[in-house]
């Protein structure tokens, strides 16, 4: 046999080789197979006992990974080294995810308990007949307080955050979309708005909030206001639920220029390869009691009529978390601004956190 015959055996082997351990890798970590599911969500966003009933329920072994922010999210899916089945992304991001082809028609008829989902969460403008995406919850954002530690002080606008009084007292959540929204919404903009202008208005009116801002976090921002780390957050409504759980001197309010209106939403990315387990998993999702015990442990709001019956009334009925139809109607959802403009947003947010420092 003559060497470079022995030299392309040699180098056929091992890429055999190296294929089959790939194949059982993937295999044996759900990324591939009918037998698993590997489902990719914001942290701390399901109850990991639906996920344990689910797997005894269809045999399918989940294998579970987590996200911090759409952008990572979209990222990881559009590079697609990895097989996801479902995903739970925000509308803006569904909405650009269908622009460039990430994502796979959703079969309403595998899907029976979508009859359970409040009309008013159903065909919205960042998908049109809930082609691409199926309901998982919804919020807003707003400004969670210490009524003691400000001695009874309360908030009704978004400038109230300017106050005096707050020097190194507020905490705000790390996102662009979020800070620089209430920017333009305490200036009476839209939080979509891309005016130059404007943008440069609410940056520098963000700067002067500066003296008051203690921090921009993470997850940890739940853990810091329950522990009274500071006395004001500006946060997202589910958050503010489970920090107000933790310390019941703290209150939530929707200031009135208005706030996003956010929904997030179970998608099927263009890299699954277990169709049939994630229309299984959706339905799942969406039963009522599911729906509940999950709506009761993430501290979000449901869009899952059904499962709102089931809950007890200090939850359904909290106007603070489920707010009147009348004053969601005002709010924003934020729209796909495009990468260019999206891009621009995180510089100016950017730009605010250096200059805080």
């Amino acid at each position: 046999m003559t060497q470079l015959v022995r030299l392309f055996l040699a180098v056929f082997i091992a890429a055999f080789g190296l294929m089959y351990w790939t194949s059982y890798l993937n295999s044996s970590h759900g990324y591939s197979g009918s037998d698993t599911l590997t489902i990719y969500n914001w942290g701390d966003y399901i109850d990991p006992e639906l996920i344990a009933e689910f797997e005894k329920e269809t045999g399918l072994k989940i294998i579970y990974q987590t996200f911090d922010s759409n952008e990572a999210m979209m990222t990881k899916i559009e590079q697609g080294g990895t097989t996801f089945d479902v995903a739970i992304p925000s509308e803006y991001a569904i909405s650009k995810m269908k622009e460039e082809n990430l994502l796979l028609p959703i079969d309403h008829a595998k899907i029976p308990n979508l009859t359970n989902i409040d009309s008013r969460f159903m065909d919205l403008s960042f998908d049109p007949g809930n082609q691409y995406s199926i309901p998982y919850f919804w919020g807003t954002v707003g400004i969670i307080y210490n009524t003691e530690m400000l001695d009874g002080k309360t908030f009704t606008s978004w400038n109230d955050l300017w106050s005096e009084d707050l020097r190194n007292q507020i905490l705000l959540v790390d996102g662009a979309r979020e800070v620089i929204g209430f920017g333009l919404n305490s200036l009476n903009y839209s939080l979509n708005d891309t005016n130059e202008e404007h943008l440069q208005e609410a940056k520098r009116k963000l700067g002067t909030l500066t003296p008051n801002v203690k921090a921009i976090v993470g997850d940890e921002i739940k853990m810091l206001l329950a522990g009274e780390e500071a006395a004001v957050g500006v946060v997202w409504s589910g958050d503010a639920s489970e920090i107000m759980d933790q310390n019941d001197k703290l209150d939530y309010v929707i200031p009135e220029e208005g706030s996003n209106l956010w929904f997030d939403n179970m998608v099927i990315p263009k890299t699954a390869r277990n169709l049939e387990g994630a229309h299984k998993f959706i339905n799942f999702m969406l039963d009522p009691e599911v729906a509940a015990r999950n709506t009761e442990y993430v501290g979000y709001s449901t869009p899952n009529a059904e499962a709102l019956k089931l809950l007890p009334e200090d939850i359904s009925g909290d106007e603070r978390f489920y707010p009147d139809p009348e004053l969601t109607d005002k709010l924003e959802v934020y729209k796909n601004l495009g990468k260019k403009m999206l891009s621009h947003y995180n510089e100016l947010f950017l730009e605010f956190k250096m200059h805080r420092k």
